[in-house]
C-alpha cells in the first residue's frame, strides 16, 4: 500500500504540472505566438514527466494498468476543477459534479475486487 500512496502523491504533483502545461498558456500567453506557448508548455511538461513516469512504475507494483488509468483520471479532475475555478476564473458548474460522480463510479468498478476484499 505504501507504493500506491507514493504513486498517488507523485501523480497529483505531476498532474499540477500537466494542467499548467496544457492550459495556463491560454491565460498567460494568449498575446504571444502559439509556438512560444508550445516551447514553454514542453518545458513545464518535462517536469510532469519526471514525476509521472516513475509514479506509474511505482504504482504498477501494486495496481494494475486499469486502476492506474482511472486513478489518474480522478486525480486529473481533482486538480483541474480548482485550477479552472481559482486560476482560470471559470465558473463552478454542476457539470464538474456530474463528471466527478461518473469517475467515482469508474473508480468503484475498477477497484471493486480490492474493495470487496477489504470489506470481507
Amino acid at each position: 500500500m505504501r507504493s500506491a500512496s507514493i504513486a498517488i502523491l507523485m501523480l497529483v504533483c505531476s498532474n499540477v504540472f500537466m494542467t499548467f502545461a496544457w492550459y495556463a498558456h491560454l491565460k498567460n500567453l494568449s498575446a504571444k505566438p502559439w509556438i512560444i506557448a508550445v516551447f514553454i508548455s514542453w518545458g513545464i511538461a518535462f517536469f510532469e514527466y519526471l514525476l509521472q513516469v516513475p509514479a506509474n512504475r511505482i504504482g504498477y507494483q501494486t495496481l494494475n494498468l486499469g486502476q492506474l488509468k482511472i486513478l489518474q483520471e480522478c486525480i486529473t479532475l481533482a486538480v483541474f476543477v480548482p485550477f479552472a475555478v481559482f486560476y482560470m476564473k471559470e465558473n463552478l458548474r454542476l457539470d464538474f459534479l456530474w463528471a466527478s460522480i461518473c469517475l467515482v463510479g469508474a473508480a468503484f468498478f475498477i477497484f471493486r475486487p480490492e474493495i470487496t476484499r477489504w470489506l470481507s
